[in-house]
């Protein structure tokens, strides 16, 4: 495997052994740089010591700094080529499955001309390895690692069996060499292994009874035992279950997604805040999770809390490389899926997310408010996540690529309750908006489809405050007991679950948190704008305390 190196004024063997080993000792040390072999020994010593603060140093600064500086465009050293300097040591074991690792991890993020099939499986056997020494133990294993380092474990090990899921989906362009590997390696990144590991170290570290005294204001060390009070298992086990938030929202098993968490209460800070990229995935999946289950409310609160957060603390981020580039699309996608639920549930949001919304967003919200479909369907396809087929298609089968297929299940079931809301007069007519489009190419169709929908309903219902159900109804053109019927559609749609207190996500009661609301008596229709007037006043008078804070602190540097 080459590393981008020229280093043919090295010449070849010779066939004498004095002047062959010297050849390999030279070439060994031009692929890997007195930098990095500086920089293993000494990430080596300090996992073997135990010394977090400075593995984490080496780990968040110290490899990204070397990986820009050697290996930007090309793989690092392949762990056989460092072992020769770690000397004999008993630790040398734990640190190269750790490497490899961070070897793999780096060869996934280069491009994808780079990652063989072989790459794909060998990285799983790592991944086994790693686990392996973790879980079938008798007593904690002595190793400590960052926080961060665990988290991206985990993160890297579901992004891996992501990636393999996609590739194994398009048999189209696979050689028949590959199939045959792919045939033989059929338990490979296996959905049924992946879940295993994840459940397995959410077990080990009894993680969920931690967190269930921790939520009680017990001490969870009383419910962890011996593995659970351990950081490495306490902290793998956390990650894991985010993990799985992630993995069966992948599958578009959106109850259990919520499910797994049901012990983490997200409107409290806890163990993920102090991993930012750990906090920002649970809240983009869970915000996902509920807005694919019509709980509008709670993923428009989910998402908001993250965005604030995010404008927060986003010079965290900076100098991070691929992390940076993750957090602004992954921003990006959830205040899209924000835009995507406010319009098909209008509401009041924190300021300064409002203010982002309306700078970048507001023609896309516009245009979803007027029933353009193509909108929502383009949201949608670029702020979810990539889903997968839970069991991959046979290699000996029907050459075909079903990579995109979970995506297009997926925008199905979402489009159809958009359909239900901003379509709403061509489905109560025809039955769907694609029948519409049938009926309009036949020519037996021939006014607009889009003649009511709730979006138009609710523009009209925010001009009054009573107003007689047959004129509103004349106004839209509807006779008074078709209007009727889609006012308690619109009702209907406007009513769903939220979180109102306990830990599990999945509790919550039926509410109506429009920003419109109404009753009919009798002929009347009543309505009632329940948004709250920002407060401009409060908003001003923080600013001053601001500018007054900033002036004294000026006055006090110049004396």
């Amino acid at each position: 495997m080459e590393y981008g190196y020229e280093y043919s004024n090295y010449g070849s063997h010779t066939g004498d052994p004095r002047l062959d080993l010297e050849y390999e000792r030279q070439y060994s040390t031009y692929k890997v740089p007195e930098p990095v072999r500086k920089f293993v020994v000494h990430l080596r010593n300090m996992i073997r010591d135990n010394n977090v603060d400075d593995v984490q140093q080496l780990y968040e600064h110290e490899f990204p700094r070397l990986t820009q500086e050697f290996f930007e465009g090309c793989p690092w050293p392949e762990a056989a080529d460092v072992e020769q300097y770690l000397g004999e040591d008993a630790s040398n074991m734990v640190f190269l499955i750790l490497y490899k690792e961070l070897w793999f991890r780096h060869l996934y993020a280069l491009p994808a001309s780079n990652l063989k099939i072989d790459n794909r499986f060998h990285s799983y056997f790592n991944y086994c390895n790693l686990f392996n020494l973790i879980l079938l133990t008798e007593t904690p294993i002595n190793l400590e690692l960052p926080n961060q380092w665990l988290w991206d474990i985990i993160d890297e090990f579901i992004y891996q069996f992501q990636a393999f899921t996609q590739y194994r989906s398009k048999l189209l362009k696979k050689t028949p060499d590959e199939l045959h590997q792919l045939s033989e390696n059929a338990t490979v990144w296996n959905v049924l292994s992946v879940l295993n590991v994840l459940h397995s170290l959410v077990d080990k570290s009894n993680i969920n009874q931690q967190l269930e005294v921790y939520t009680s204001g017990g001490n969870p060390d009383s419910a962890a035992g011996e593995f659970g009070r351990h950081p490495l298992y306490k902290m793998l086990g956390y990650f894991s279950l985010i993990g799985l938030l992630r993995l069966h929202s992948l599958l578009g098993d959106y109850y259990q997604a919520i499910k797994v968490l049901e012990n983490i209460e997200l409107n409290k800070k806890a163990l993920y805040s102090r991993v930012p990229a750990c906090q920002i995935t649970t809240y983009y999946y869970v915000g996902f999770a509920y807005l694919m289950m019509r709980r509008y409310a709670d993923a428009i609160r989910t998402f908001s809390n993250i965005l604030l957060y995010i404008q927060r603390t986003k010079q965290q981020f900076q100098g991070r490389g691929y992390q940076t580039d993750h957090l602004n699309k992954q921003t990006d996608q959830m205040y899209t899926l924000l835009a995507v639920c406010l319009t098909l549930h209008p509401q009041s949001i924190d300021e300064s997310v409002q203010t982002v919304l309306t700078d970048k967003y507001h023609e896309k919200m516009m245009r979803m408010s007027r029933g353009v479909r193509e909108e929502f369907e383009n949201a949608f396809t670029f702020a979810s996540p990539k889903f997968l087929w839970p069991v991959p298609p046979p290699v000996d089968g029907p050459a075909v690529s079903l990579a995109r297929e979970p995506q297009r299940q997926q925008l199905t079931v979402f489009m159809d309750e958009v359909d239900q809301q901003v379509f709403l007069d061509a489905v109560a007519r025809y039955g769907s908006y694609e029948a519409t489009l049938q009926l309009e190419k036949a020519g037996e169709k021939e006014t607009p489809y889009l003649d009511v929908s709730i979006p138009i309903m609710r523009s009209y219902l925010r001009l009054y405050t009573t107003m007689p159900v047959e004129k509103m109804g004349a106004f839209m053109g509807l006779r008074d007991d078709v209007f009727r019927s889609y006012l308690m559609c619109f009702k209907h749609k406007m009513k769903n679950v939220v979180w109102s207190r306990g830990t599990s996500g999945l509790d919550g009661e039926f509410q109506s948190d429009s920003e419109i609301d109404f009753y009919i008596d009798g002929d009347m229709i009543h309505i009632a704008d329940t948004k709250v007037a920002q407060r401009y006043g409060d908003f001003f008078i923080r600013q001053i305390h601001k500018l007054e804070e900033l002036n004294h602190s000026l006055k006090a540097i110049k004396v």
